[in-house]
């Protein structure tokens, strides 16, 4: 990756890629400069082969991504801030369509647009020491960035609407509880969880990753009948690969399977 990025550390090893926000001196708050650099190292991530699997965490040992930065929205008129969000928008459609498997390690605080950039990953393992909370309620304004859609679609609309409404942040037990999170692990061991989790998404077919993620992330925003006429359709298109065939021998020969990712 030859773009030199300022607000984000971007780091490649044994395919896992891990992007950590890095403005820990302000809880790693998102700003234009963070969501453009974000769309950035996920298109460039998208077409780059030795990456199978992304990691997004937060610098620090306090934030995740606590939220937008306050100073920046704090002038925005209604057409700057309408410009704000499809900014935002368009980094988050980026993360949320990446077509290989993204896991959120989430170390700490993320609040507002923090819970919002969680939401578009694929899977949030949290440490013990997170927290997560849409409080743009308590400044007067609604979520901007997800929060009152991608949440009731995880959560449920009672809790999503008790979230939002409220604007309290919850626990990562609670998270849990409420499936917002996938697992919750010792604070030191959020990043150890999450490339153990990588590695093991990893050792799978790539190819029939990305038809399974195509096939979930499609389905849900229809309905069923057409949801089921997605996943045959993908189903089908795993036989016309490679992984597909070794997969099959590899379970009849009763050896691991030794994918290729064609």
């Amino acid at each position: 990756m030859s773009y030199e990025f300022k607000v984000l550390l971007v780091e490649k090893e044994d395919g896992i890629a891990t992007v950590t926000v890095n403005r820990p001196k302000v809880l790693n708050a998102l700003n234009d400069e963070v969501f453009s650099e974000l769309k950035i190292a996920f298109e460039m991530m998208t077409d780059d082969n030795d990456v199978k699997v992304v990691i997004i965490t937060g610098a620090g040992d306090k934030a995740f991504v606590a939220g937008a930065d306050i100073s920046m929205m704090s002038t925005k008129t209604f057409l700057e801030a309408r410009d704000m969000t499809h900014h935002g928008f368009r980094a988050q459609q980026t993360i949320a369509e990446f077509p290989k498997p993204v896991i959120a390690a989430v170390n700490g605080y993320a609040f507002g647009g923090g819970c919002e950039i969680a939401m578009c990953c694929d899977i949030r393992i949290a440490s013990e020491k997170a927290s997560f909370g849409q409080a743009e309620i308590n400044l007067g304004i609604i979520p901007g960035g997800g929060g009152t859609q991608r949440l009731p679609r995880l959560v449920g609309m009672g809790i999503a609407k008790e979230m939002c409404y409220t604007g309290k942040p919850i626990n990562a037990e609670r998270a849990y509880e409420i499936g917002l999170v996938n697992r919750v692990v010792p604070h030191e061991q959020i990043m150890e969880e999450a490339r153990a989790m990588a590695k093991t998404i990893m050792s799978k077919s790539i190819v029939a990753l990305k038809f399974c993620k195509s096939a979930m992330d499609l389905g849900i925003e229809t309905d069923l009948r057409t949801g089921l006429l997605i996943e045959r359709e993908l189903f089908a298109e795993c036989f016309a690969t490679e992984d597909m065939r070794e997969g099959l021998m590899a379970f009849l020969e009763k050896r691991k399977p030794n994918f290729k990712n064609k």
